[in-house]
């Protein structure tokens, strides 16, 4: 099975209006996913430079970042960015262009993970619900005309309060949302503004929202997690596959 996570990171700003990246690699050995999906990974103006500085992943983490972005120093694109352990390989990775009125986008990579490769999307969609059913459009029709086919997990921050309505109906025609829960706001969580979605290859075994002391203070939003395993194609025994 494969552990992943999605989690908005709020630029490393805590309950306490500080920035404390450690803080964040803190809550992420907590949860210790395989793949995890980060928004608002990288400062926002400027060179948007990315809040974990490098030598915290490399020296004091299991996860390295896969190289998505398309500036120098920012670890993703738009703020997104994908973090996969150290003994996984990166197959492939490239960012996705949004259509926005403000700055968005997403990010994908194929991970080898032992004997699966996953295809993972990380997004953080629109505050407007129109802008929000486009970037949706736009990042399905990326995943269905790729020239291979692997089990994907879509996840992020996609802004939508409905529970199925919006984005989420027209993610939900070719996966499955994963009921994780409430992820913020991170002190007194009421909306589901952060989801996982499997493809229909996946099985979500286990999933929910990491509510631990550390999460409620290192941003605003609680990071969410599944459990997937992969499903077998028809014919093919489970003891073999």
């Amino acid at each position: 099975m494969i552990k992943v996570a999605s989690y908005n990171m709020h630029k490393g700003i805590g309950a306490d209006r500080r920035r404390n990246p450690e803080r964040i690699l803190d809550v992420l050995r907590e949860i210790d996913a395989d793949v995890v999906a980060l928004q608002e990974a990288d400062r926002r103006f400027g060179a948007r430079t990315g809040v974990i500085p490098p030598h915290l992943l490399e020296d004091h983490s299991d996860w390295k970042h896969v190289a998505v972005g398309l500036r120098a120093t920012s670890m993703g694109w738009h703020g997104n960015a994908l973090l996969v352990r150290k003994n996984a390989t990166v197959v492939g990775c490239e960012a996705i262009h949004l259509p926005a009125l403000e700055p968005r986008g997403a990010v994908t990579a194929d991970i080898a993970i032992g004997d699966v490769v996953l295809r993972v999307v990380g997004m953080h969609l629109d505050l407007s619900g129109l802008w929000r059913r486009r970037q949706a459009a736009a990042i399905l029709a990326h995943v269905t005309h790729r020239d291979s086919i692997h089990p994907t997990v879509l996840m992020g921050d996609l802004n939508e309060w409905s529970a199925a309505a919006g984005c989420l109906r027209d993610f939900g025609r070719d996966y499955q949302v994963a009921g994780t829960g409430a992820s913020f706001h991170a002190r007194r969580p009421i909306a589901r503004l952060d989801r996982i979605m499997a493809s229909r290859d996946l099985r979500v075994v286990e999933c929910g929202v990491h509510a631990s002391a550390a999460a409620r203070k290192a941003s605003d939003h609680l990071p969410i997690w599944a459990m997937l395993d992969v499903i077998p194609p028809s014919g093919v025994d489970v003891a073999d596959a």
